[in-house]
């Protein structure tokens, strides 16, 4: 099952400061999905003037929605409080 995620950053002024501390960590997090093979694509939600990262859209592949928990529970955007909130929702992949 596919699964995409969608967190939305904190707007506080710390905000930018806890994303940049994550971000190698959580691109890590990212390589090892890949890896895994649970990886699918991702990418940076910019703000109104594309330049700042604001958020993140993620799609990831797992067998289970314990796999889906599990790296839930270790993604270092959610552990260190880099979003604010975050949506997941069932995602299918358009096969053309």
């Amino acid at each position: 099952m596919h699964y995409i995620v969608i967190g939305k950053d904190g707007k506080d002024s710390e905000a930018q400061d806890r994303r940049m501390s994550a971000r190698p960590d959580h691109l890590q997090k990212m390589k090892d999905l890949k890896s895994e093979g649970h990886f699918v694509f991702a990418g940076a939600l910019l703000d109104d003037a594309g330049e700042k990262m604001v958020g993140s859209a993620i799609v990831v592949e797992f067998d289970s929605e314990s796999g889906l928990q599990s790296w839930l529970a270790s993604e270092p955007y959610i552990n260190g409080k880099v979003w604010e909130n975050y949506e997941v929702h069932q995602f299918k992949v358009a096969q053309i």
